[in-house]
């Protein structure tokens, strides 16, 4: 199978382990940056090009598209899909945070009160319905950690809030669930199974649990409803590889963010467990090739 990874840095932990699995597996394999690849249509014809290269003949497509480019990530996706070459992210599955809150409410999975507001005359009440101070919050772009504030007390979050509005910054004020101790759980599923877990505890004194941000990370043992739920929210979101973020409350969990290139370092070494060859099989399974496997003896 001919397998093509998008991907800004092949040298990343997760890019670099799924061009091993891959190779592990017997296929071929190559990274491209996403951002580099540019799209020629035609009457009955789409293609893509990397430099004067065409871009043609793969099997599947495994995106890693960052938040920054979401946009150029679903178009590139987009024509993949129009070549009907397999991709691991559709491309009307990258969502920001905010339509994936709006999607886990209608799906009625359980979430953090979460309030957004472009203009909000009334911030004081804007502040109430999310039951007041303390509380978190978040720049809609933000990823690893950064753009996540706690505000500590009502002034202070009104004048967080003003400070990001007055940038034009987009933001979500979400309820503080202070049971969960600066932890949360990341799930990883694949094809519609949670192939690992791990719990993130943030460092002493930080409530972002991020391993970005210091955090320490170790495997766990997922509760019936936290793996029902992660299964659930990768589902609702239409994607078939998720990092599912929850946190555990006194009302059951409560899911934080459906990440759609969740990244491979922190799960594998926390569970010790393969995931990138988790990836690869389903990447099998759906384009209907069989692995030829190395022969590892004495390796």
């Amino acid at each position: 199978m001919k397998i093509a990874i998008l991907s800004r840095n092949k040298e990343l932990y997760s890019t670099r382990r799924l061009v091993e699995a891959a190779k592990d597996r017997g296929h071929e394999v190559r990274v491209f940056d996403h951002t580099k690849l540019y799209m020629v249509n035609e009457s009955g014809e789409a293609n893509l090009y990397y430099g004067n290269e065409k871009v043609e003949g793969y099997d599947a497509v495994i995106p890693r598209i960052g938040a920054s480019v979401t946009f150029y990530g679903a178009a590139i996706i987009r024509q993949f899909e129009v070549q009907k070459i397999f991709c691991t992210v559709k491309s009307v599955a990258l969502r920001d945070k905010l339509r994936s809150l709006q999607i886990m409410s209608r799906e009625a999975l359980g979430i953090p009160k979460t309030a957004f507001a472009k203009h909000p005359n009334d911030i004081p009440h804007l502040i109430r319905t999310v039951g007041g101070a303390p509380l978190i919050i978040k720049v809609l772009e933000g990823t690893q950690g950064l753009g996540v504030v706690l505000a500590e007390t009502q002034k202070a979050a009104k004048s967080v809030i003003e400070a990001f509005m007055g940038m034009n910054t987009n933001i979500l004020v979400q309820e503080f669930i202070k049971e969960a101790g600066g932890a949360d759980i990341r799930a990883f599923v694949v094809d519609g199974k949670v192939v690992g877990a791990m719990k993130r505890q943030g460092k002493e004194g930080e409530f972002r649990s991020n391993l970005h941000r210091g955090g320490t990370s170790s495997s766990i043992k997922l509760k019936r409803a936290e793996t029902a739920a992660a299964i659930k929210a990768a589902k609702s979101m239409g994607l078939s590889i998720a990092g599912v973020d929850m946190l555990q409350s006194d009302r059951g969990p409560l899911i934080l963010e459906v990440n759609s290139s969740p990244g491979l370092e922190g799960i594998e070494k926390s569970t010790k467990k393969d995931i990138a060859s988790e990836i690869i099989e389903y990447c099998e399974r759906s384009a209907g090739v069989k692995a030829k496997l190395k022969d590892k003896v004495g390796v």
